[in-house]
């Protein structure tokens, strides 16, 4: 398990994923859901 080092070093976003890559830096991927909340559809009739 890590360790946190410094807490507020980042200004975090909602649906982004933030991780310390090998060489040390902070890296911010695009997480595939989250963020915001999709509207929902109607229901088709037959």
């Amino acid at each position: 398990m890590g360790v946190i080092v410094h807490k507020l070093l980042v200004k975090r976003k909602p649906g982004h994923l933030y991780y310390v890559d090998g060489k040390g830096n902070v890296c911010e991927a695009k997480m595939a859901r989250g963020g915001k909340r999709k509207k929902k559809t109607a229901k088709k009739k037959k």
